[in-house]
Formats: C-alpha cells, structure tokens, sequence
C-alpha cells in the first residue's frame, strides 16, 4: 500500500498524532488564527500538528516548496461584508515554524529553492500510509457488505410484495368468470367464421350468376 493509495486526509490525521510527540508546539498557537482569511481561530487543539502534517505531505508531492508558495496554498477567500471577497494568504509565521520544527526533527531539508523531504520523513509517511491501509480496507469492505445486503434485502422485498399482488389478483378474479369468459370468446370466434364464410359463398354465387348472364 502506497502514500497515494490512501485517503490523503486519514493519512495527514495519522501523521499528525505521530508528529504530535515529537514537535513543539509554539505558546502563541493557541490565540491566533491560521491566517487572514478566516472568521475564528481553529477549533481542534491540535490543528497545528494537522497542518505540520500536511506540509510534510505536500512537500512530499510537490517538493521544493516555500513559505510562500505554501502560504499561497492554505489561503483562502476573506468575506469583507457587502465588497467582493478578496484572497489572502495563510499565516507567514505558522508555517514558517511548521518547517523550522520538521526539519530540527530531520523530516525536511533545506534545498536551494524551498525544502526537500528526506529519507525519514518518507519513510514516517510509507509507514503511517501502511496502517490507514489497513483500516480504510476495512472500512471500504463492510461499506461493500452493507451495499450488498442492502440490494438483497431490496430484491427480497421486491419479490415478496410481486407474490402478494399475484395472489390478490387471483384471488379477486374466480376461476369459473374466466373459464366463461373463454368460453365466450370461443363461440364469438366460431359465429365470426361462420358469418365470413357466408360472406364468401354469396360472393361466389352472385359472380357465378353474372358469368352465366354474360354468355347468354
């Protein structure tokens, strides 16, 4: 199992608990927001460990990566009342200390153009990428066996209200009105041929008639 084959939010949340005991937490944290663009300052405590996560992650995937690219990235639109709304850029100091942290703890590198991930903070996103795995496999596999109980359950009643609607027809339509009801169509049919065949036979006689007029 792959770091692209899972979730990449599951992934980012398990790493996040794992960077959780080995990054230090700045005190200011907890009274700011993550950047301009945001209403209120994040409630999940731990969100700083989340977004030390997710830089990891897409230094991963992208690679040489800087404050302002990633400042670029986690910003968002600023509703500023009755004017259109504006872009701003995520919080400079956060991320900033989001890569001093990763790389004091040997996660990240300094690279000429922004940070380059190293060996161990691969190896920490190939491990945790293992267990949501497992558990995401699980998860998909009782999501597929609810499905199919699910569809059984639907043809199970499908067939059984199909068997009811069968037995009140035959039982509001008598075996002897439609043993009638044949019998009719039966002599309806017979007194349809008979008057067919009357039809012809005039036919035939009254051209008959004429030949024999016209050889006189």
């Amino acid at each position: 199992m792959g770091i692209y084959d899972v979730p990449a939010g599951m992934l980012i949340d398990e790493v996040a608990v794992e960077l959780k005991g080995k990054l230090k937490q700045p005190e200011f944290i907890i009274y700011v927001k993550s950047g301009a663009h945001r209403e209120r300052v994040p409630q999940n405590p731990d969100w700083f460990y989340v977004r030390a996560a997710s830089i990891l992650y897409r230094i991963y995937k992208n690679g040489n990566l800087g404050t302002g690219a990633l400042r670029n990235y986690y910003g968002g639109r600023k509703n500023r009342g009755v004017k259109p709304e504006a872009k701003r850029k995520a919080s400079g100091k956060v991320i900033r200390t989001c890569l001093q942290e990763l790389e004091k703890n040997g996660f990240i590198k300094k690279d000429k153009k922004g940070r380059l991930i190293t060996g161990k903070g691969e190896k920490l996103l190939y491990t945790k990428s293992i267990e949501v795995g497992k558990v995401f496999k699980e998860e998909t596999d009782k999501k597929e066996n609810k499905k199919t109980e699910i569809i059984e359950k639907s043809k199970q009643r499908i067939e059984k209200f199909a068997k009811e609607q069968k037995a009140k027809s035959d039982a509001a339509e008598p075996k002897g009105e439609v043993k009638e009801s044949a019998e009719v169509t039966q002599k309806n049919n017979e007194n349809f041929k008979k008057k067919e065949h009357v039809k012809e036979a005039k036919k035939e006689e009254k051209h008959g008639k004429q030949g024999e007029a016209g050889k006189a």
